[in-house]
């Protein structure tokens, strides 16, 4: 069937509303949550940039959960004004049936619904991987070119560097570097100044002017050791560089179902198994949600005033649903021969909702909700 104006009227409303909806929310569920990297940013000297490159990196995550939320709240909005304005009654005296005035929602929840796999096969997954490599950088590999000034800064735990000042062009001044790498033979470094490079072997920093003392552990003298250029490694041994390990939001669909040794000991399964499903039952409880907010609206008699009690009730189902939803994951993870639940959770919420709203029983016979069988 062809779509109609009116199918059309509504079909933008309601995405306009959702993308609306979701931009504002996205927006404040990143503001809230980038507030914990501040100080992670802040204490590795990093910029505005990085932060905000940090904080960007989440925002598909955010969309994924907030795009079922958002157009059960815009449908829920845009039909209950429907209803006020009267529109709806003027819809039904047209002759629209009931699947007709709901056509426009489902639409733009089946388009929620492609967004949300692309978002959660695709998108969430390479943002993820993108993320903890940068925060990966942040934490480890770039802890040696970030000496903040006045700071003792620890670049391991064998490894301490202070710098008294730093100048506009980069060079530092009154420097103190603390090395035990070699617990053997643990020695402390001062120079008047120095620069900060990246060499073959990674991070170093060219003293000068300064000297070596260490302490001879056989007769408890200190050996002092003068220089007037030297080149200090601030790079890790290979032994000791902190590999990063892939999280589970990190892996795709088909490494999740079939992780293989490399990626998961037996233990690990059902974890994986059960974010594997998730992700491929999550987008469908948009419908569900949908169907909840026509219910309220198309269903039942119409009052002049509106009422609250019905969006209430559908707010309250919705909430209890993602409630059970945060369950259903958890119990999964324990339990992975329950995996069939999560099925259960996304599509049964929908198929009853869908069985009410538009084949209920009356007489004996199919009737479309809102009309009534003629005495």
């Amino acid at each position: 069937m062809m779509p109609t104006r009116i199918d059309r009227y509504l079909f933008h409303q309601l995405l306009i509303g959702m993308i609306a909806v979701t931009i504002g929310l996205t927006a404040l569920v990143w503001l809230v949550s980038s507030l914990r990297y501040v100080e992670l940013v802040v204490s590795h000297g990093q910029s505005m940039v990085a932060f905000l490159k940090l904080t960007a990196l989440k925002i598909p995550e955010f969309v994924a959960v907030i795009l079922p939320i958002a157009c059960f709240a815009v449908t829920l909005r845009i039909y209950l004004r429907l209803s006020d304005d009267r529109e709806l009654t003027v819809m039904r005296a047209a002759g629209m049936s009931q699947f007709a005035l709901a056509r426009p929602a489902l639409g733009v929840a089946g388009v929620t619904v492609l967004i949300g796999y692309g978002l959660s096969l695709w998108v969430v997954p390479l943002s993820a991987t993108v993320f903890r490599e940068y925060l990966f950088q942040i934490r480890n590999q770039l802890d040696a070119f970030v000496l903040q000034e006045g700071v003792f800064n620890q670049i391991t735990p064998q490894m301490m560097v202070y710098a008294r000042a730093r100048e506009p062009d980069g060079t530092l001044r009154g420097i103190m570097v603390d090395d035990s790498r070699d617990k053997q033979h643990p020695y402390t470094v001062f120079a008047e100044t120095g620069r900060l490079v990246i060499g073959a072997s990674g991070p170093q920093v060219i003293l000068k002017a300064g000297t070596r003392q260490e302490i001879d552990r056989q007769t408890g003298r200190l050996n002092v050791l003068s220089f007037s250029e030297n080149i200090f490694d601030l790079s890790l041994p290979k032994g000791d560089v902190e590999q990063r390990v892939r999280d589970t939001g990190e892996l795709g669909l088909r490494e999740l179902l079939n992780p293989g040794p490399t990626l998961a000991g037996r233990q690990d399964l059902p974890r994986l198994r059960g974010e594997a499903f998730k992700r491929m039952t999550s987008p469908l409880s948009t419908v569900g949600y949908v169907l909840i907010a026509l219910i309220c609206v198309l269903s039942g008699r119409f009052q002049r005033h509106g009422s609250l009690v019905r969006p209430l009730v559908a707010v309250a189902v919705v909430v209890g649903l993602i409630a059970i939803g945060l369950g259903t994951d958890s119990l999964i993870a324990r339990r992975p021969e329950l995996v069939g639940v999560m099925w259960l959770r996304a599509l049964v919420p929908g198929l009853i909702a869908a069985t009410y709203l538009f084949w209920p029983v009356s007489g004996g016979r199919a009737v479309p909700r809102g009309e009534t069988i003629p005495g």
